[in-house]
């Protein structure tokens, strides 16, 4: 009984794992920077943007560092806060 009561308390808590992933990017479309402001925090990264698409609620930068490496990156809309990024190696895309 225990062990019943032990795994129902732990699968009613376990769907609200996703949706703290959300909230990074929640915002209003009416606080949102524009992409020319996206485009200006990539260059200031060093980053040759390939384009700029939103993705969950967020922006995602697709493009290359300075070294020409493959670089996407989540940005959240309203602060321009980098969430996220990831690297590739030479010769991935």
């Amino acid at each position: 009984m225990r062990k019943t009561l032990a795994l129902m308390a732990f699968l009613a808590g376990f769907p609200a794992f996703p949706v703290y992933a959300d909230d990074a990017c929640f915002a209003p479309m009416a606080d949102w920077q524009p992409r020319a402001a996206v485009l200006e925090l990539a260059k200031a990264k060093g980053w040759t943007v390939r384009r700029i698409k939103i993705d969950d609620g967020c922006y995602k930068i697709e493009g290359r560092d300075a070294e020409g490496r493959p670089v996407e990156a989540l940005v959240n809309p309203a602060t321009l806060d980098v969430i996220g990024v990831e690297q590739g190696e030479d010769g991935e895309d």
